[in-house]
């Protein structure tokens, strides 16, 4: 586990070179300022980069200690949390197109809510579910003029 826990930071700093050098290979632009297509890839290469070694740095101080978020993680507790969280990603993703934005929105929401929150928020559940569903089609139908089902 500790090897692999090791081999991704350093799989991810030697992808960030790849892209440096691969960003640094290209033509320069003919309009407006010439490395503007350098720009955004380096900086992202860049940010890789340096989160790679700090997740080595990281990964190498941790190296001997037991690892305690894999075994959160492999609690029967969590594992049921993730399977009703994926079976309702899964239902969403098939109720929406015949129910829409909204409406299957709202139902995957307030299902999400009040299984993680339980009954005793309920009116917290739903204020959130409503506003987060309403802002979202607010913004994807009128501020971006994206059509939604």
């Amino acid at each position: 586990m500790n090897a692999v826990r090791l081999s991704l930071p350093i799989f991810f700093i030697v992808v960030s070179l790849a892209l440096a050098i691969l960003t640094l290979q290209l033509p320069h632009a003919q309009l407006g300022n010439p490395y503007g297509p350098m720009y955004f890839p380096l900086v992202v290469s860049v940010g890789l980069f340096l989160f790679s070694v700090i997740d080595l740095i990281k990964t190498r101080h941790h190296f001997g200690k037991e690892n305690e978020d894999l075994k959160a993680l492999l609690k029967k507790e969590t594992l049921f949390t993730l399977g009703v969280i994926l079976a309702l990603c899964l239902l969403y993703t098939i109720i929406f197109e015949r129910l829409g934005f909204f409406l299957s929105t709202v139902i995957f929401l307030v299902a999400i809510m009040f299984f993680l929150n339980g009954k005793k928020k309920w009116l917290l559940n739903i204020i959130v579910t409503l506003v987060v569903a309403g802002s979202s089609w607010y913004v994807f139908s009128y501020l971006l003029e994206i059509s939604l089902p």
